[in-house]
């Protein structure tokens, strides 16, 4: 009884860690697009209206609006949605499984995305501080 209390306790601040960290790593694919950093995107230059772009765009703000936790269950449905796209646009041609293809993080990615979009920002998110969590 002790470690179902335990559980209920930590389990909406872990979800924000894992909201967090998950923003924070997803954040750095839009920042390399669209900025070069923290490292230079493999290829040719960015034209930001592609879809390339578009996707850049899309996970650098739609990230960085999932890092404060705002507006967590429609930005993360949305960014769920791009990265089944970019799975099925770029990956699966490549390939079946997600390891040959190169597919496993847009895959990571979209299922962890799914859950956001279901369980909601956490405890420690600006959603909650709204009454919208």
């Amino acid at each position: 009884m002790a470690t179902t209390s335990f559980y209920n306790k930590c389990s909406p601040h872990l979800l924000s860690l894992l909201r967090i960290i998950l923003a924070f790593l997803f954040m750095q694919h839009g920042g390399q697009k669209l900025f070069d950093f923290p490292a230079p995107m493999p290829g040719p230059p960015l034209e930001l209206l592609s879809l390339v772009g578009l996707a850049g765009v899309l996970e650098l703000f739609g990230g960085l609006f999932l890092f404060l936790g705002l507006f967590t269950r429609p930005v993360a449905f949305l960014l769920s949605g791009l990265m089944a796209v970019a799975y099925f646009m770029a990956h699966a041609p490549k390939g079946f499984w997600p390891t040959v293809n190169g597919g496993e993080l847009a895959v990571l990615y979209c299922f962890a995305f799914l859950y956001l979009a279901v369980a909601g920002g956490g405890a420690w998110s600006f959603d909650r501080i709204m009454g919208k969590g």
